[in-house]
């Protein structure tokens, strides 16, 4: 196999563990905890966990040991990855590597709607230590007003745009928290592979698990919380035959799992061979479903316990910074459990849009020769410009991705691993590390997953959005 040399000279994860947190920390985002539990409660509780289960588990011993795999495989990203498929196949790697551009461009574009979200974050984790965010009590004109001024909207990106420079870009929106974010996230990225992402995780994720916790078992006691576990374990077997709740159920493991062609390829490249990817792939499945599970037990009892009516409740940004203020807010000892809460929030949107920057990050290395720092820099600039003018417009931002280009890069890995590379070299890659050899059933379930990732893209195209 030819070897990347860029990618050598470049460090890597130095322990099973480090690795397995920073691919947790990608998968555990904004998803598990502003749109999970509200997608848990409106399809039924046990009705829609049952089917997201059964999906994890397809995904996780599908697409994300293929994506691991894969980058292993080639010791590159996705471009360098796709290009190792198409040379083994045909001869010609230039093919590979012109598609592999597209999985980068959607890490790009969601690192920085990403940056938008999380520049909302750092404000609400500030404005939760200082107590300014406790002082707006459960006014929600108030609650609301302050989360509007963070994140105005516009109805078209040219609309965005004009709003943005007419007013100055830092007159409107939330300019400077955007930077502070962004900034933290380089910093962590420029400290390099193991000295960087991998000791972050290896403090955020210990936290952020530990937090949720806390935040659980505190919530269980509230008068009325226990309106929102009767959501949490509602069964209705009738329910298992709509066909949307399947579907919905798919979209949200499909895109927590953090499987779009372009991350967990690029963290698979920094493995050793040693790895056994099966097991690892595992584990950040069963991890991050954990995380979705955590924030569900703490925001649908925490939702009954406000007398709030679910139904209200949507999914979204909203939820986050609108109605979850209130409701802590009017808890006893309200203004720790902020604290708390936007502290666990920003550990896990922190490790999610560091592994979105690092497949554009490692391309300028791979593909141009970048030193880890210049590369970092070159592609924080860019982040950092577009985000801030797209600020009013992040929504929609977010669904093109989402929608479209995340879904239509894990279709075009699992063709890379399971169709145009080498059956033999695909499955030797598999089992390196591997205690067990993988069995004849991986690549069949590999051609579902391939169906899946377009059943999500036209589902998604159809419906506004399935995760």
């Amino acid at each position: 196999m030819a070897e990347n040399t860029q990618l050598q000279q470049r460090d890597g994860f130095k322990s099973q563990w480090g690795f397995i947190l920073a691919c947790i920390g990608s998968a555990v985002g904004m998803g598990n905890i502003w749109r999970f539990p509200i997608m848990v409660a409106r399809w039924g509780g046990l009705t829609f966990l049952l089917p997201y289960f059964l999906i994890v588990l397809l995904v996780g011993n599908s697409g994300v040991i293929e994506e691991f795999a894969l980058g292993r495989r080639a010791q590159a990203g996705p471009i360098g990855a796709f290009g190792y498929c198409t040379e083994a196949k045909t001869g010609n790697k230039k093919i590979g590597e012109m598609i592999g551009i597209i999985p980068i461009i959607g890490a790009l574009m969601l690192a920085i709607g990403y940056t938008v979200v999380m520049s909302w974050i750092f404000k609400y984790t500030f404005m939760s230590i200082t107590g300014s965010l406790f002082a707006m009590g459960q006014d929600m004109a108030v609650i609301g007003g302050t989360f509007g001024g963070a994140a105005p909207e516009a109805g078209t990106l040219g609309e965005a745009v004009s709003m943005m420079f007419s007013n100055g870009i830092f007159g409107i929106g939330n300019g400077v928290w955007l930077l502070i974010g962004l900034v933290v996230a380089l910093i962590i990225m420029a400290m390099g592979v193991a000295n960087g992402i991998e000791k972050a995780n290896k403090i955020m994720m210990p936290i952020l698990f530990g937090l949720f916790v806390i935040l659980a078992i505190y919530i269980a006691f509230q008068p009325g919380a226990s309106e929102g576990y009767k959501y949490l374990f509602t069964l209705d077997p009738a329910g298992l035959a709509n066909g949307k709740v399947w579907i919905y159920a798919f979209g949200q493991a499909f895109f927590s799992l953090s499987v779009a062609g372009n991350g967990s390829v690029i963290y698979g490249s920094y493995l050793p061979k040693s790895e056994d990817v099966v097991a690892s792939a595992r584990r950040v499945a069963f991890f991050d479903t954990i995380a979705a599970l955590l924030a569900a037990f703490v925001i649908i009892p925490a939702i009954g316990a406000s007398g709030f009516a679910m139904a209200d409740v949507t999914p979204g940004p909203g939820l986050m910074f609108v109605y979850l203020v209130n409701i802590l807010n009017g808890m006893p000892g309200g203004r720790i459990i902020g604290v708390v809460f936007y502290v666990a929030v920003l550990f896990a949107g922190l490790s999610s849009i560091v592994n979105l920057y690092e497949a554009p990050v490692a391309t300028l290395q791979e593909q141009f020769k970048f030193k880890r720092g210049a590369a970092v820099a070159t592609i924080g600039v860019i982040g950092a410009v577009v985000a801030l003018i797209i600020q009013p417009w992040t929504s929609q931002w977010m669904d093109v991705v989402s929608i479209y280009i995340c879904p239509l890069g894990a279709a075009l890995a699992a063709i890379m691993f399971f169709v145009v590379l080498p059956r033999d070299k695909a499955m030797e890659e598999i089992n390196h590390g591997a205690k067990k050899a993988v069995g004849g059933w991986f690549v069949p379930l590999g051609y579902v997953y391939f169906v899946l990732c377009l059943v999500a893209l036209v589902a998604g195209a159809m419906l506004g959005g399935i995760g």
